[in-house]
């Protein structure tokens, strides 16, 4: 029970990594906001979290608007008493060449991708330096430090994540609060799945071919990037901070 007594708030907990990770978190003995902003997915995500024994509520929550995160972090106080966690895994998926991207689009994936973690975590500092202590775990991507055609927004916002990760960890880390990242390589998603969709291609054959990719020769799963937040998020990595996790299955070993 790594998380045993702690309480987190994962965003983007409604689907795939987030899913994941909101579950993992509730085994361990946490209790769990889902902030998610959908619906239908975080309702249900934090009913199966109840429904197996857990602690969890689902609170609506857009990241890239400050009042939103604020009332998702009211909320968590108001349910469970504090905040002890925190992963940032709400994104935006937005592709393209600089060329046929439009404001709007870097807008999104900024407001998302960057200024929400942003949010998210100014927000928790209060009950962080209340406890004395806390831990954040960004998702990242190994789009934070290679990179990939017609991903020019995307990738720049990862890129941004990483070096945000550093900068709150040396800020921080005089309150006892670390800041890690996890960079997940090709992890089958629900978006994963959206953007082969997109693309026009054979799912099944995209999915072999990403995992061609790998040394491991397969995608990986969601349940494997809970592993490694889980790992940041708990005293196992008390002397870790401003560090980036891959998992990848050896994809970027070069």
């Amino acid at each position: 029970m790594l998380l045993e007594n702690r309480v987190a708030i994962v965003t983007g907990a409604g689907n795939g990594i987030g899913r994941a990770i909101a579950e993992r978190f509730a085994k361990e003995g946490a209790a769990v906001t889902v902030a998610e902003l959908e619906e239908g997915p975080g309702n249900e995500v934090a009913e199966s979290i109840r429904a197996a024994g857990g602690r969890a509520i689902f609170h609506q929550t857009d990241t890239s608007d400050a009042a939103s995160v604020q009332s998702a972090v009211e909320a968590t106080v108001a349910e469970f008493g504090t905040v002890n966690v925190l992963v940032n895994n709400a994104a935006a998926f937005v592709f393209g060449t600089v060329e046929t991207i439009t404001n709007e689009d870097w807008e999104r994936v900024f407001g998302v991708n960057v200024i929400g973690y942003a949010n998210t975590v100014r927000e928790c500092l209060p009950e962080f330096r209340k406890n004395g202590s806390g831990a954040i775990v960004n998702i990242a991507s190994v789009s934070s430090y290679i990179a990939q055609p017609e991903f020019v927004p995307y990738n720049s916002s990862k890129g941004a994540v990483a070096q945000l990760t550093r900068c709150l960890a040396m800020d921080l880390a005089k309150d006892n609060i670390r800041v890690n990242a996890v960079c997940p390589g090709a992890i089958r998603t629900r978006a994963t799945d959206r953007h082969i969709e997109s693309l026009g291609l054979d799912p099944e054959a995209s999915y072999e071919e990403f995992g061609k990719d790998s040394l491991m020769q397969r995608m990986g799963r969601p349940e494997e990037i809970a592993s490694g937040v889980l790992f940041l998020a708990s005293d196992e990595a008390s002397f870790m901070t401003g560090a980036h996790i891959v998992i990848d299955g050896g994809a970027t070993i070069d």
